[in-house]
């Protein structure tokens, strides 16, 4: 093994300074006059050789500091562990760059729930840190003083720790300072109330304050307990009035404000066929008798295909004027839409809206939800003794337990019937004195 220079870190001659090193190499002449120094004010450069025999240098304003870096990169070459310094300088908006095409994915709503995460959070805060300068500390603290929201913490904590970790994989940074960050935030929590789904009664009075296009909807929805997107996804070609059932296999979601045609729907689970009652079987039909939807059997590469729709909006088909030109107006639905123009409106009108607000976030929501009808359905299911498994299969979930303690409610009147049945029958012991 050679012998170690003598002369690493090696000191470079500086042009301002003032000993005779370095005035023998930048002479008066050639760079003007200055004060002569009695020591030098060159900078050390540590030289080492990687993992792989290629030599790297590093300049610093004492040598105390370069000897101190040169004994760790020596050390880290012989156990393995070293890590070139500049891969790891990178800011973090130029790793996203090259870390999300490949990780990018292809569900439209989780595409988009991450890209919200990385610029309403991620972004504004590290994006031109370098990534070895990203301490746990700061994560930690940023995490619970600036992201508001369980949720928003799980899901900005997941996208930079898999960021973190890929960044980790691939060399450039040597271990993961999200891997003991933790969610400060608490989990939402809601009165009873809040979760239990409206009453019959309370659901016929909504559908009489929905306008009459929309009642058929409504209806459906309350039959089948199918999500938004798959209602309003459904094709002709998917829907059996003869035999009662409807497939499920496309579904539409808002891509960033414009309706987009998905083949996957939420869950593998998804892909099922729902049975309609015969409630749902005329409101189907009716919406068809409306407006007649082409039965035509299309993939989702062929586009949107409005016209297969079975539920739409009374405008489909108008010609109008935008922007100095004629368009054809396809009437789908969009959920914000319908839900400021026709569901709040209607709980309003009958006073059953009651606005929730999240204390931590500010967030606010309206109860009712267009989406409590599915929690409806499995109530009604549940309470007439249709098994768990059915219920899950009905609802498209990959887990029947997930439907029992999610979608599940308790009836009215269920504390006065829960205790009629611990009195019923008199096979209770009594408890009696004892001397």
């Amino acid at each position: 093994m050679p012998p170690r220079a003598t002369n690493n870190p090696r000191q470079l001659r500086s042009k301002s300074c003032g000993c005779q090193a370095c005035m023998e190499k930048y002479p008066l002449a050639e760079h003007g006059e200055r004060k002569k120094r009695r020591d030098c004010l060159g900078s050390w450069q540590a030289r080492y050789r990687d993992s792989n025999g290629d030599q790297k240098a590093k300049n610093f304003p004492k040598k105390k500091e370069a000897d101190a870096f040169l004994d760790r990169m020596r050390e880290a070459v012989r156990s393995g562990t070293y890590l070139d310094p500049k891969r790891g300088e990178i800011t973090l908006s130029a790793w996203w760059d090259e870390w999300w095409p490949g990780h990018e994915p292809k569900r439209t709503t989780t595409r988009n729930r991450k890209l919200s995460s990385w610029t309403c959070h991620i972004e504004p805060k590290w994006g031109r840190r370098k990534l070895n300068s990203i301490r746990h500390a700061e994560v930690q603290a940023w995490m619970r003083t600036e992201v508001k929201g369980h949720a928003t913490q799980v899901k900005v904590r997941e996208l930079l720790r898999a960021l973190m970790r890929d960044a980790v994989v691939d060399e450039r940074i040597a271990k993961n300072p999200l891997d003991s960050v933790t969610i400060t935030a608490a989990a939402p929590t809601k009165h009873p109330d809040d979760l239990r789904p409206p009453t019959e009664e309370q659901y016929a009075a909504i559908r009489e304050a929905i306008p009459g296009w929309y009642q058929p909807l409504v209806d459906f929805a309350h039959e089948t307990g199918m999500r938004w997107s798959e209602i309003i996804g459904l094709r002709a070609c998917y829907l059996d009035l003869e035999g009662q059932t409807a497939e499920v296999r496309h579904i539409l979601v808002d891509d960033r404000g414009t309706v987009v045609r998905q083949s996957m729907p939420k869950t593998v689970a998804g892909y099922r066929a729902v049975p309609l009652t015969s409630l749902a079987v005329e409101a189907a039909a009716l919406m068809l008798e409306r407006l007649p939807a082409s039965r035509a059997v299309t993939d989702v590469e062929t586009g949107l295909c409005p016209d297969e729709l079975v539920f739409r909006g009374p405008m489909a088909g108008e010609v109008r004027s935008l922007q100095g030109e004629k368009t054809v107006l396809d009437g789908v639905l969009r959920g914000n839409n319908f839900r400021r123009r026709i569901w709040i409106p209607a709980i309003k009108e009958v006073g059953l809206a009651r606005l929730i607000k999240n204390p931590e976030t500010g967030r606010e929501e309206y109860w009712p939800r267009m989406h409590d009808y599915r929690h409806a359905l499995a109530s009604r299911l549940h309470a007439r003794g249709v098994s768990e498994k059915d219920v899950q299969l009905m609802l498209g979930q990959e887990r029947g337990g997930r439907v029992t303690w999610l979608y599940t409610h308790g009836s009215e009147g269920a504390a006065d019937r829960v205790r009629d049945a611990l009195e019923a029958g008199g096979t209770g012991r009594h408890l009696r004195a004892v001397s």
